[in-house]
């Protein structure tokens, strides 16, 4: 989402040169070689490419291209591999959308997770499920609230499923950011932050980060904090805000 004029690889290295680690999305559209080859330190990459959790046969397509996933996160010495409640296409929405969400659907969705956490606990790897918004960027998408993809980590109960919690889908889609991280740290595998509106480095909005950074701290997290948006001006002058937010 970053130096967007420059080639991929060289993205990935002018982020790494800067001191950050790097998170991608969708490996089957890198050259995963070159991306070795960059020396980056690779935090979390998209752990499926098609599936979803809340039909058998979406379910087991998700699981099959998670064990491809897992091949690819090996490679490049990636920790984190995180997914959502279904696919999305390549303008973020839902390739199977759902407005109703079933107690069946609730049932098959933990027993996938489960299942996931599996491939990840034999691959030594963490799975995250990343909380969306459906107001803005992803309209349709099951289990896209914090408050779902926390009972669904609950119930799994498993150190090699986390949450990715994301800040900015939580803003829009919830609010009370504090006693959301408060609830949710205790199963959080990574934190998300943009501002809200327009995605962007903190600053840029409506969100005071430096209430979320102090509540961190308060609570001893020690995690990855990741910028999952783009720049509203320079690029390096929003991770230079993004540092400031979040290492003082």
């Amino acid at each position: 989402m970053l130096f967007l004029d420059l080639p991929f690889a060289e993205r990935v290295r002018r982020i790494a040169g800067l001191g950050f680690e790097v998170e991608i999305w969708d490996w089957t559209a890198k050259d995963v070689d070159a991306l070795v080859e960059t020396g980056a330190t690779f935090s979390s990459m998209t752990g499926y490419v098609t599936g979803t959790l809340a039909d058998p046969d979406g379910a087991a397509e998700l699981l099959r291209t998670a064990a491809q996933s897992l091949a690819v996160a090996e490679r490049l010495d990636c920790p984190r591999l995180n997914v959502h409640g279904t696919g999305l296409d390549g303008r973020g929405l839902p390739v199977v959308p759902t407005e109703v969400v079933t107690p069946a659907m609730w049932l098959t969705a933990a027993r996938t997770l489960e299942r996931l956490a599996a491939l990840g606990e034999r691959a030594g790897r963490v799975f995250t499920l990343e909380n969306l918004n459906t107001a803005v960027d992803h309209p349709g998408t099951p289990f896209a609230r914090a408050a779902d993809t926390i009972a669904l980590v609950e119930a799994v109960g498993s150190p090699h499923l986390r949450l990715n919690l994301d800040l900015y889908h939580a803003q829009i889609g919830e609010g009370d950011l504090v006693a959301l991280v408060e609830r949710a740290l205790p199963l959080v595998g990574e934190i998300q932050v943009a501002d809200v509106p327009g995605r962007c480095e903190p600053g840029t909005g409506e969100i005071h980060h430096p209430a979320i950074a102090a509540t961190l701290d308060r609570l001893g997290y020690d995690g990855v904090v990741a910028l999952e948006g783009w720049a509203s001006g320079d690029p390096e002058q929003a991770l230079a805000s993004f540092r400031t937010a979040f290492a003082g």
